[in-house]
């Protein structure tokens, strides 16, 4: 299993402007969201993993609020605050396994590209489950092991297919900690994700390296993948370019 990453590094300085979404791409992870969240409003929502909080503003926006924002590394606490304030929205340190949060507090919780990130994952299971209400739901988007995307950046830095196997769960695997911590599945839902809005536009976003893929690749790898992005990037594009992908939203519910 490659090693963890530092999110008071590299990643903290660029993962706001690397991993941006557009207002359109925001409104469709809401709309998503939405279709799984309890049906009632206001919902008190974790935002768990919550990074730069690019999510917990809308989170608020959405479903009423309070979101509060629990991410472990300082890093990137410091930048959701300067960031992506929100009159409904707090944010805590903290960790999957341990939430600074009573029992049976929220109604929903976000784990956004974060899930594989977590060391103990029965755990945070458990954690999670600990302070839903009943009737509250987890939305959980991941990359899962047996089902990987086809995304573009694999054209240029191919060992990536071979560490997400060893770094993402599959999707059984996730389910049966949440099954084992009292949650139940509700469904797999996919949703189309833009990438980016052109090819030039893509290699820019890559080239800022705010995947934590880029932190278990070497030098080499990286500058190899990079200088034949380029060169697609100054011959007009790459045909094999998918502006859009596959993406997981596994959708559990704690019983009522």
């Amino acid at each position: 299993m490659p090693d963890r990453i530092d999110y008071d590094g590299h990643q903290s300085a660029v993962y706001a402007r690397g991993r941006a979404l557009s207002p359109d791409v925001m409104a469709s992870w809401m709309a998503a969201f939405s279709r799984h969240a309890p049906r009632r409003r206001p919902l008190s929502v974790l935002d768990l993993g919550s990074g730069t909080g690019r999510f917990t503003p809308s989170l608020a926006d959405t479903f009423g609020g309070p979101v509060y924002g629990v991410e472990p590394s300082a890093g990137m606490r410091d930048a959701a605050l300067k960031l992506s304030l929100h009159p409904r929205v707090t944010y805590f340190r903290g960790a999957a396994e341990a939430i600074p949060l009573p029992d049976a507090s929220v109604d929903l919780v976000l784990l956004f590209l974060v899930w594989h990130h977590v060391p103990d994952k029965a755990a945070a299971a458990a954690e999670v489950r600990r302070v839903l209400r009943p009737g509250g739901r987890v939305l959980l988007r991941s990359t899962f092991a047996d089902r990987l995307p086809d995304s573009s950046w694999r054209i240029y830095f191919p060992r990536a297919t071979e560490l997400d196997r060893e770094i993402f769960p599959t999707a059984v695997e996730t389910q049966e900690h949440f099954e084992a911590a009292g949650l139940r599945r509700v469904e797999l839902d996919v949703v189309q994700v833009p990438v980016a809005e052109d090819f030039r536009a893509y290699a820019e976003r890559l080239h800022l390296r705010a995947s934590s893929i880029f932190e278990h690749l070497t030098e080499a790898e990286i500058e190899e993948g990079f200088a034949r992005l380029d060169a697609d990037v100054a011959a007009g594009g790459n045909p094999a370019f998918r502006p859009a992908e596959d993406g997981d939203l596994l959708v559990l519910e704690s019983p009522v």
